[in-house]
């Protein structure tokens, strides 16, 4: 249903933030034909642009489906259609290349390094814009929080997460059955920090932690261990539905464009136009700032204040629920 909310399609639904319809019911057996269409015969496309300090954005659709992302056969296909783009930016002079969404998927691509190492000599700069997706989570907790229940912990983000709250002296309980992920991850914290990362393998864990960072999706059992006053944040996609009347949930991380920005005529998903995804905002910064490195791989924790920083600097403003 969410391919409605295209501005090729309906326009003025595409500018609102995206919301089932009714009216959109009926289209759903063409739609299910289209995406059969996109998945044999459709390439890389102009969904979107905008202009921002008299530089051109454009948001460029990967032709395939959510759930086509999780399916072994369509790995393949999805890393071509998203090389192919890379290679298309590389070709026509574009400064830099957010990958952005499921297409920085770690078991898809590495967030980003396969194509990277494949082609050493790319002069447009890819971003998954993952750093300042952590920026954005971390600035949300309050800064008295001493301790955090994490799950999706080994995760990319999670990993970053961790590592960053260790060092400021905040006692992280990762959720996650591999210890050697997590011992993994706990070498990479200095010595005198190591012991505030805490591996736990049950939701019951945190019966008595009211900060909970989402990375996996929570089920409402799992849900129901958390103490009464709990806030979820959240990284993890879709969203966790909220069945906690006692507890409150954040947005998904998020940032307000600068005021500046012109031709916006879209709304990104589910949010107000002008709001986009952090890691979409990660490769404005990145191209606001000119930084000539790949932003591939994992995250550098020790980048995470300094994105954060450039991202204020430049009049991109946090939009969640305990910022606004």
């Amino acid at each position: 249903m969410s391919a409605m909310h295209a501005p090729f399609v309906f326009r003025s639904f595409a500018s609102m933030p995206y919301t089932t319809r009714l009216f959109l019911l009926p289209m759903w057996p063409f739609t299910f034909i289209v995406m059969l269409g996109m998945w044999a015969w459709s390439k890389t496309f102009l969904f979107s642009f905008y202009t921002l300090r008299n530089k051109l954005c454009q948001t460029w659709g990967v032709p395939r489906f959510g759930f086509q992302y999780f399916l072994p056969i369509a790995k393949q296909g999805i890393n071509n259609q998203i090389e192919n783009a890379i290679l298309r930016a590389d070709k026509i002079g574009v400064k830099v290349i957010s990958l952005a969404a499921l297409n920085k998927n770690e078991a898809l691509n590495g967030g980003g390094t396969l194509f990277v190492n494949k082609h050493p000599n790319l002069r447009v700069r890819v971003v998954h814009g993952n750093t300042l997706t952590a920026a954005v989570i971390l600035n949300e907790i309050p800064k008295d929080v001493k301790e955090v229940f994490l799950t999706g912990a080994t995760s990319k983000l999670g990993r970053a997460i961790a590592l960053y709250l260790c060092r400021r002296g905040v006692r992280v309980l990762m959720l996650t059955l591999s210890m050697e992920r997590f011992q993994k991850i706990q070498k990479e914290a200095p010595v005198e920090f190591q012991n505030y990362l805490v591996q736990v393998t049950k939701y019951n864990a945190a019966q008595n932690c009211k900060t909970w960072i989402v990375g996996k999706w929570l089920t409402p059992r799992e849900q129901s261990w958390a103490p009464k006053g709990t806030h979820f944040h959240q990284f993890v996609v879709p969203p966790i539905l909220n069945f906690r009347r006692n507890c409150t949930y954040g947005d998904l991380a998020a940032m307000r464009l600068p005021e500046d920005v012109q031709g916006l005529g879209t709304c990104e998903y589910t949010m107000d136009r002008g709001v986009v995804h952090a890691c979409h905002a990660g490769g404005v910064v990145h191209m606001l700032e000119g930084w000539e490195h790949h932003e591939v791989g994992a995250i550098d924790v020790d980048r995470i204040d300094l994105v954060w920083d450039a991202a204020m600097r430049h009049g991109l403003r946090s939009v969640s629920s305990l910022t606004r």
